[in-house]
């Protein structure tokens, strides 16, 4: 037991994962930066060439292949294999096809191939040279798995396939994303490259202007590529092609024939009708996938009205129509993972292509000048042909025959093996001519890999002219259109609202909803849907283009467009406040609703009277959208005193202001002395309260009274004579007179409207004012106020109810006049 060792769990997963993360690294996920595969694309391709299933022979079972492939090569299970080999098929994701296809491999919609059973396989042309010369040493080998077989390290690759197909690979601590190119382009980015070996990326840019995707779409942003080509990181804008075609009836859609790369086409037509299905824009009718064995097509068909420009600029900023490509070029350099542009890129290509064209040279020099050596020792047997004939017949066997032409006539062991094997009827004349065109052709061949082997421009000029070969077989026309800048996408968010009518409607207890004229018609103003103690505070018709403002008794502001309200019949609840806004506390009610047009337009004034006496006008201009305002309210109000709030916000009138306290002091002043502040200023004194008072109502004398409800249940109606307007922040004239025992204070006070007096915020088709009063044994009394008889400045009023039966007030509301039945 003398090897056992100690060691921390520490230090054997880390030495553990790091010799995984290496392996996985070099041996899975990354390509290599010389032939651009990574390990199982290498297996594939080398395997189905060793095996003879190549472009030029039919087509074998796919599960043949992987069966050799995971058997000899690739122990990782057949479906990632199998995964690997329909990649290298499908010429939606390839710039070059490898491998060839029979049967159903995926489609761009993300559907899955058929089973490998099913489907037939083959080498494409184009792979065959990536495979070209591995039988003549240029490449490394090395024992597979299980050391029963060699496998290549690297394909000699007669193309920069790295750059032509581009890879997308995930590892550990690494991830790879490389663009498919121009096959073409990339071969005379190359080439200029092989002349011009410190050729910097804006001379390469002139042959290899960008990548080239085989779904085409449009490329936006050189300035982005050129930083990608030098650092290996960047980042384009690929747009699909589209295009907007007239129907019958003076109708429009919109085509789009090109789709950004590695996009799923069905997902992409998916969100794009979610977009119809939720009206998020106007004016599209029916989205349809259009696409064929012909090509791509997907149409969006617009009604007769719809802005097209504006709908394709919407789809463009807001789905998949248009995507960022994310450029991080990692590839295996030297056996690590290197970040890097096109120059290493083509760099380290050309310097693999060297020693290939090299490696390739000597190996057929050698094989030349054996064969030369034997054909020198052909052509002088049959100059001394009697001779030699006479020594083997005369020699015992055919290693005395060899023995005996080696002694003789000094030919060598190899001259003399084909010798004693030559068949007699290679001693006809004609065969010593084919021979000495043999021996001639044998030494122009020697001396000419010899220069190619010996001097570098000999040798380079071989690789040109294999490259260009390459591209004169295999180059195609570009698929992508570059654009040099890119084109930013306005898309007003005003514009893309569809203008319907609504009905808003919003609670005390802050729940709001948008309800359909319909939903709205259908149903009773009291059918309303509401918790049992709250009150409906507001409801207007409106349109889904306007915007809408809650201000609440906690000086909280809440925004939203209208048409991001949720869409509530009429007798639901509606959505809360709290779902609106983060910061809507339990305690807060709101006080007031306005519904805008346009906050540019709005000229109006705010004015806010706080619990504890302090007052303010705010311009309605002060709140225009904030950023954050689908998470947080915005303040309008700032109090001195923690449990202070706000009493009354509205809509500031050229009248005098009326203040009413608990303790039943009134203050009348004008309201041109309430200055114009900041929303987030506290304001001014607006009156002098004693200790224990504050402020009840306050409210714009724009009628000729106001009610006054107590807390035991007297109510009086009072002429505003009876209050002579003073200056702001003065102590105010008792409206209650003062009892020893029981003294009646102020529950609520407000205008009583003239509503036979022309009264200018009355509503033209109602004739009642109804004041509703809950008592603390939860009866409820109704009161039409303008029927309220007027009563003195200091009388208490009359009861409406029996005290000693319903012991006071316990809430008081006026009711909403509608003539909605």
């Amino acid at each position: 037991m003398s090897n056992v060792q100690k060691l921390s769990l520490e230090e054997i997963m880390g030495d553990r994962f790091g010799r995984y993360s290496k392996y996985i690294i070099q041996e899975r996920a990354l390509p290599d930066i010389r032939d651009g595969l990574k390990p199982v694309q290498r297996r594939i391709l080398y395997s189905m060439n060793k095996d003879g299933n190549t472009f030029d022979k039919g087509y074998r079972k796919s599960a043949k292949s992987v069966g050799n492939i995971m058997g000899n090569y690739h122990p990782h299970g057949d479906s990632s294999i199998y995964d690997a080999m329909v990649r290298l098929s499908q010429d939606w994701k390839m710039g070059e096809v490898l491998v060839e296809m029979h049967g159903n491999n995926g489609s761009m919609d993300g559907d899955p191939p058929a089973a490998m059973r099913y489907t037939e396989a083959r080498l494409s042309e184009i792979a065959t040279y990536l495979l070209e010369d591995i039988d003549k040493d240029t490449v490394p080998f090395a024992w597979n798995f299980d050391d029963t077989e060699k496998e290549p390290t690297v394909l000699p690759a007669s193309f920069p396939n790295l750059l032509v197909n581009g890879s997308t690979g995930i590892s550990a601590g690494y991830a790879t994303d490389i663009p498919t190119h121009n096959l073409g382009e990339v071969i005379d980015a190359t080439i200029y490259m092989i002349d011009h070996p410190s050729a910097d990326v804006d001379k390469l840019m002139q042959f290899l202007p960008g990548p080239d995707f085989p779904t085409g779409a449009t490329i936006q942003g050189k300035s982005e590529i050129k930083k990608a080509y030098e650092t290996g990181k960047g980042k384009v804008v690929v747009r699909s092609k589209t295009a907007i075609e007239e129907l019958k009836g003076g109708k429009t859609q919109i085509v789009i024939t090109e789709i950004p790369y590695e996009l799923n086409k069905a997902t992409l037509v998916k969100k794009i009708d979610d977009v119809r299905v939720n009206a998020k824009v106007a004016g599209i009718a029916e989205v349809r996938d259009e696409s064929d064995r012909d090509g791509l097509r997907i149409a969006i068909e617009l009604r007769k009205d719809a802005d097209s420009d504006l709908i394709l600029n919407y789809f463009l900023k807001y789905t998949d129509l248009q995507v960022n490509y994310n450029f991080n070029m990692v590839a295996i350099d030297n056996a690590t993972p290197r970040q890097v542009g096109i120059v290493p890129i083509l760099s380290s290509y050309i310097s693999h292509k060297r020693d290939i064209i090299r490696s390739r040279s000597i190996f057929d020099r050698d094989k030349a000048e054996k064969r030369l050596h034997i054909v020198e020792g052909l052509i002088r047997v049959l100059s001394i042909l009697d001779e030699v004939i006479a020594l083997i017949r005369a020699s015992d066997n055919k290693s005395d025959a060899k023995e005996n032409l080696i002694a003789s006539y000094e030919f060598s062991e190899a001259q003399a093996e084909a010798i004693v094997t030559l068949q007699l009827y290679r001693l006809t004349n004609t065969d010593v001519v084919t021979l000495q065109s043999e021996e001639a052709e044998l030494k122009e061949r020697i001396t000419t890999l010899s220069a190619i082997i010996n001097d570098e421009k000999t040798m380079f000029n071989v690789m040109k002219r294999e490259l260009r070969e390459v591209k004169k077989k295999f180059a195609q026309p570009r698929k992508s259109v570059l654009v040099d800048e890119v084109e930013t996408i306005e898309v007003e968010a005003q514009s893309l609202i569809v203008k319907e009518e609504t009905i808003v409607s919003v609670t005390r207890a802050g729940y709001v909803k948008r309800t359909t004229p319909r939903s709205f018609g259908a149903s009773k103003l009291d059918e309303i849907g509401k918790r049992e103690d709250d009150v409906l505070l507001f409801h207007q018709n409106a349109l889904t283009t306007q915007h809408l403002l809650m201000f609440t008794s906690l000086g909280n502001v809440i925004y939203r467009p209208i048409h991001e309200l949720d869409d509530i019949k009429w007798k639901d609840i509606g959505t809360h406040s709290s779902s609106l806004v983060n910061n809507f506390s339990q305690d807060e009610e709101i006080l007031m609703v306005q519904i805008l047009d346009d906050f540019e337009l709005e000229s109006q004034e705010l004015l806010m009277a706080t619990k504890f006496g302090l007052i303010k006008k705010i311009a309605m201009s002060d709140f225009k959208p904030w950023r954050t305002y689908r998470s947080k309210s915005a303040q309008y109000a700032k109090f001195k005193q923690s449990d202070d709030k706000v009493i009354t916000i509205e809509l500031a009138q050229n009248a005098d202001l009326m203040l009413v306290t608990y303790n039943g002091y009134a203050l009348r002043f004008s309201s041109e002395d309430v200055p114009l502040v900041g929303a987030k200023a506290a304001g001014v004194k607006s009156i002098n309260l004693k200790e224990d008072d504050f402020l009840v109502s306050a409210y714009f004398a724009s009628t000729d009274s106001f009610y006054v409800l107590t807390q035991r249940g007297s109510l009086k109606r009072v002429k505003f004579t009876e209050i002579p307007s003073k200056s702001r922040a003065g102590r105010g004239m008792l409206i209650l007179r003062e009892l020893k025992k029981a003294p009646h204070r102020v529950f609520a006070s407000g205008l009583v409207k003239n509503l036979y007096g022309g009264d200018l915020f009355a509503e033209s088709d109602n004739e009642t004012q109804v004041l509703e009063v809950v008592s603390e044994t939860n009866k409820h009394f109704d009161i039409n106020l303008p029927d309220l008889h007027t009563s003195e400045r200091t009388a208490n009023g009359a009861f409406i109810f029996d005290e000693a039966v319903e012991h006071g007030v316990l809430k008081a509301y006026e009711k909403l006049a509608s003539d909605h039945e």
